[in-house]
C-alpha cells in the first residue's frame, strides 16, 4: 500500500479547515488540523508531516511565530502560510522565517495545488539526493547538477568512481547537455579540487592564438607578444584542464596536444625551455570523434589518448523527469536575479515543457525560463510567456515553428531575431553576445555572414 504524503492544515476558523480536509484529502493528502500555532508546533513535535499549510491570525500563537518554532525543531518541513491580507510586509516576513511559500485568501484552489505538489517534489528531490549521496559516497559534491532521472543517477554515479583517479575523461553529448558542469563535478571530486580548474573552448580561437593559450609564449614569439605569457597547461598545474570543443582542434595542434599528453611537458611558442606540467585533461566534444578519425580529421592515437574513459552525457528528451526540477531551478535563480515575483509554471506551461523535446538541451531549457521571467505578467509563467517552440512530432524536413501571440514564425527565423536582438543589448560586443547566447564567437560569425550582417 502506497504511504500518503501527510498535511497538517492549521487554522482558527473550523469551517475552511473542513473544506480544506475535504478538498486536499481528495487530491490523495493524508490530512491533520490543529486550531491554533500552538497546537500546530505540538503536533509537529509529536509526528512527522510532510507539509504544514499555516493561516497568519489566530488567536494564541500566530502562524509566523508558530514558524518559527517549527523551522528551529524541524528546518526541513516546507511550510506555506495563507494570509487573508494581501500584504507584502507579511508575505517578507514569512519567507524570512523559512516558509516555503505564501497564497493570500480567498485560496486558489489550483494554485494551492501547484505549490503543494512543488513543495513535495522539493521534498523528494532532496531525499532522492540524500540517497544519492549516500550511495555515491557522503563526500561526493553534485556542484548544483540536478537529475533525479535513471540516466543521470548512473552518470552520477559512474563521475564519482571516475573524479578520484588520475585517468583522462572524454565526455561527449549534444550541445547544451551540461558537458562543462560534469567535467567541474569530476575536478572538484578530485584531490586536484583545490588547485586549478582551467577551461578553455578550442572552436574559439584560430591556430596561432590556441597554441598561445594552451602552451604560453615568450616576449616577441609574434606580433603583438610584448611580454611572456603563461599558458593554460601551467596555470593548471596540479588542477585540471577542460578542453571543449577539442574536435575544432587543428591536426597540427593535435600533433603538440598528444605529445603533452605523453611527455607531461610543454614548450612555450617562441622558447626553448621545457616545462614539466602536472595537470589532469578532461575535453568534451557533442561530434563524433571515431568518425572523425575515420574521415581524417582527427588523429586516432590522440582520440584514444583521450578516450581513457569515455563519459556520454544524455540529452535532456532522454531524461524528462528532470525537466520540472531543471525549470524550478531556473525560475527561481532569473526571478531572483530579474527582482520579479514568480512562482512557478502553470500546469498548461508545465505540460508543453514536458512535450517539447529540446534539440538545444538544458543550454535552451534555461534560456526559454529565462525568457519567460523576462516577460511574465503574473506569478505563473503560461505559455504565452515561455513561447515554447512548436510541436513535438515534426516530420522530417518540416519546419518547427514557434508559437506567437500574433504569427507562427520558423526557427530560423526566431533566432535571427534572437541572435541580433541579443547583439544590439551587448552594445554590438561579440564576445559578450556569444557568452549570452551559450555560443562560441566562431559560430557567432558564421550566423551574422549567414543573416548578412558584417561581422
Amino acid at each position: 500500500m502506497i504511504e500518503k504524503n501527510s498535511i497538517l492544515v492549521v487554522d482558527d476558523d473550523p469551517a475552511h479547515r473542513t473544506m480544506l480536509r475535504a478538498l486536499m484529502g481528495g487530491w490523495g493528502y493524508d490530512i491533520s488540523e490543529a486550531d491554533d500555532g500552538s497546537t500546530a508546533i505540538v503536533a509537529v513535535k509529536n509526528r512527522y508531516f510532510d507539509l504544514v499549510l499555516m493561516d497568519v491570525r489566530m488567536l494564541n500563537v500566530s502562524g509566523l511565530e508558530a514558524l518559527a518554532q517549527i523551522k528551529s525543531y524541524n528546518p526541513a518541513i516546507p511550510v506555506i502560510i495563507m494570509t487573508a491580507f494581501s500584504s507584502v510586509e507579511t508575505a517578507v516576513d514569512a519567507l524570512k522565517n523559512g516558509a516555503y511559500d505564501y497564497l493570500t485568501k480567498p485560496l486558489d484552489f489550483d494554485k494551492l495545488r501547484l505549490t503543494i505538489e512543488r513543495a513535495m517534489e522539493h521534498l523528494q528531490l532532496k531525499e532522492e539526493n540524500r540517497i544519492l549521496k549516500r550511495n555515491l559516497g557522503e563526500q561526493f559534491d553534485r556542484q548544483n547538477i540536478i537529475g533525479r532521472s535513471p540516466a543521470m543517477v548512473r552518470l552520477l554515479e559512474t563521475v564519482a568512481q571516475v573524479a578520484p583517479s588520475e585517468a583522462t575523461v572524454l565526455l561527449t553529448g549534444e550541445s547544451g547537455t551540461g558537458k562543462e558542469v560534469i567535467a567541474g563535478a569530476i575536478h572538484f571530486n578530485s584531490h586536484r579540487k583545490d588547485a586549478p580548474f582551467i577551461k578553455i573552448n578550442c572552436a574559439a580561437l584560430t591556430e596561432t592564438l590556441l597554441e598561445s593559450e594552451l602552451f604560453g609564449h615568450e616576449k616577441g614569439a609574434f606580433t603583438g607578444a610584448d611580454r611572456r605569457k603563461e599558458g593554460c597547461f601551467v596555470q593548471a598545474h596540479g588542477g585540471s584542464l577542460f578542453l571543449d570543443e577539442v574536435s575544432e582542434m587543428p591536426l597540427t595542434m593535435q600533433v603538440k596536444l598528444l605529445r603533452v599528453l605523453q611527455e607531461r611537458e610543454i614548450t612555450r611558442v617562441g622558447g626553448e625551455k621545457v616545462i614539466n606540467v602536472d595537470v589532469r585533461v578532461i575535453a568534451a566534444t557533442n561530434k563524433d570523434l571515431l568518425k572523425l578519425v575515420k574521415e581524417g580529421y582527427f588523429r586516432e592515437d590522440l582520440y584514444y589518448r583521450l578516450n581513457v574513459v569515455g563519459l556520454e552525457i544524455p540529452p535532456l528528451r532522454n531524461r524528462a523527469d528532470d525537466i520540472p526540477l531543471l525549470a524550478q531551478h531556473f525560475i527561481e535563480t532569473f526571478a531572483s536575479k530579474n527582482r520579479k515575483e514568480i512562482r512557478g509554471f502553470s500546469p498548461k506551461a508545465m505540460d508543453s515543457l514536458l512535450k517539447y523535446e529540446w534539440p538545444g538541451n538544458v543550454r535552451e531549457l534555461m534560456n526559454a525560463v529565462e525568457r519567460g521571467v523576462v516577460l511574465a505578467q503574473s506569478e505563473y509563467l503560461d505559455d504565452a510567456d515561455l513561447r515554447i517552440f512548436g510541436e513535438t512530432s515534426q516530420t522530417a524536413g518540416d519546419p518547427v515553428t514557434v508559437r506567437d501571440e500574433t504569427t507562427m514564425k520558423s526557427l530560423e527565423e526566431v533566432e535571427k531575431e534572437t541572435v541580433l536582438k541579443t547583439l544590439q543589448a551587448s552594445g554590438g560586443n561579440k564576445s559578450e553576445t556569444a557568452r549570452r547566447l551559450g555560443i562560441t564567437r566562431k559560430t557567432l560569425h558564421k550566423k551574422l555572414k549567414t543573416y548578412g550582417v558584417m561581422s
